[in-house]
């Protein structure tokens, strides 16, 4: 079986290469000349745990193609997936020129029957338009050919893609015919042989699927982030109720962990477009909007704790940051909490020192040398007036608290993430302080975020 994945981007480059790992020829297409010539060289554009070395070995085993020429690519494939990006417009919609743009394509050079698959994240009602597309370029040809229409959505999480891709909870298919879900089931049939299930459906419902996954998660993370606000200043630990509720199993014990906000290509982008359709239709989201509302806010509660902590006036202070990608396993800074951060140390005159073991490149494209990047955590913290844990990578969790302490010209450490001991770090000699816990964080010394500097 051929296909052709157009967008070689986080999820067409994922999609393309797992299809190619079960034998499966693919083809995939870029209007990027220069990442069309790097992937044929087996170097990728994005930084995923073991995508490198599974591109390499599929281009050495002739299964995976890298290619600009979309036209000659479709004239050899049964199934076409789009796969570019759709990222949000200014109002928060999802932009869809870069998907029609691409269906209009098929439309001009397809010269066989195709099975059309939106593999991209787009708003309900996203598959007539695609169908709309493909065909006025038909008729503008006077082509008489037949395609389908489909809606395929990723659950692809960063820093573990592969695994989802190959392992999958579940693969949602959406269809309007029964010959697009027989060749859906036939591409998908090494993944339903080792159990994995594929839940076929009608398409607006395959693509409402994708952005209430997102919401429910999102909604999840921000409940948690207000529960951990409140017991805060009730005195309550966040870590005994998440353990708490956790263990019910309506409940579950997956995204109830209290941070700093979420941040990345999907959450942020899908709550901002499902309540963008919604308003479209004359519906409020009401959620969303206040999922929305506590994430925006929670990017900046570290910072407060800091500011709070040196009588809301941190010019002149060093400020360490251990950590930039909005999570582990990326180099993705998307939304990440960590920018929120910057940029207030920055209004309020900190000089700021980083360390991440795979972003300090994208956070120089996004945003130069406003930080000092270092070369491992403990340049980080020497003479620092404060540490901030931003991202929990593996390499933070066990650090030599001793030899940190003596490098600090204050030892306190700000956690994020909630992944250290308080009391072990209180008996090295240091001032902690997490999200959600009976420690927090010093007193406020203004409840007014809007006097916070920055």
């Amino acid at each position: 079986m051929k296909i052709t994945i157009v967008g070689t981007g986080y999820v067409g480059l994922v999609t393309g290469t797992c299809f190619a790992e079960v034998g499966i020829n693919v083809v995939c297409i870029d209007i990027d000349r220069q990442k069309i010539e790097n992937l044929k060289k087996g170097i990728s554009p994005i930084y995923e745990p073991g995508l490198d070395e599974m591109i390499e070995r599929n281009i050495e085993k002739g299964r995976l193609h890298f290619s600009t020429d979309l036209a000659s690519a479709i004239n050899d494939t049964e199934v076409v997936f789009i796969a570019v990006g759709t990222p949000p417009d200014e109002d928060g919609s999802a932009d869809l020129k870069y998907v029609l743009e691409v269906a209009n394509t098929i439309g001009m050079h397809m010269d066989r029957p195709l099975t059309v698959v939106t593999k991209s994240t787009v708003p309900v009602g996203t598959a007539p338009k695609v169908k709309k597309a493909i065909q006025q370029a038909l008729d503008k040809r006077q082509s008489p050919l037949s395609f389908n229409v489909a809606s395929n959505p990723e659950f692809l999480k960063e820093g573990d893609a592969i695994n989802d891709f190959m392992k999958p909870d579940r693969i949602v298919v959406g269809v309007e015919s029964k010959h697009a879900e027989e060749i859906m089931a036939r591409l998908y049939k090494p993944f339903t042989l080792n159990g994995h299930p594929v839940i076929f459906m009608d398409v607006p419902s395959a693509e409402m699927t994708k952005y209430a996954a997102n919401a429910m998660l999102a909604t999840k993370i921000s409940f948690m982030n207000d529960i951990a606000n409140l017991c805060e200043l009730l005195g309550a630990d966040v870590n005994m109720v998440r353990r708490g509720i956790g263990s019910d199993s309506r409940i579950g014990n997956k995204f109830i962990y209290p941070g700093i906000g979420y941040g990345g290509s999907c959450f942020p982008k899908d709550v901002k477009a499902l309540i963008k359709t919604a308003d479209s239709v004359g519906y409020s989201m009401r959620i969303l909007k206040s999922v929305e509302d506590v994430n925006d806010d929670q990017k900046s509660v570290l910072f407060e704790k800091l500011s709070a902590y040196y009588g809301n006036d941190l010019q002149g202070k060093t400020i360490g940051l251990w950590g930039l990608s909005f999570k582990p396993q990326t180099d993705d800074m998307r939304e990440a909490p960590a920018l929120v951060i910057i940029d207030h140390l920055l209004k309020s005159k900190c000089r700021i020192k980083a360390y991440d073991p795979v972003a300090m490149e994208e956070s120089k494209r996004r945003i130069g040398d406003a930080v000092e990047y270092c070369a491992d955590p403990y340049e980080v913290v020497i003479d620092t007036d404060a540490l901030l844990l931003i991202t929990e990578w593996t390499e933070f969790r066990f650090p030599n608290w001793n030899v940190i302490k003596k490098l600090m010209k204050n030892a306190v450490i700000f956690d994020g993430r909630n992944i250290y001991d308080a009391d072990e770090l209180k008996r090295y000699g240091f001032d902690y302080y997490g999200i959600g816990l009976k420690n927090g964080g010093p007193e406020l010394l203004s409840t007014d975020k809007n006097d916070q500097n920055g």
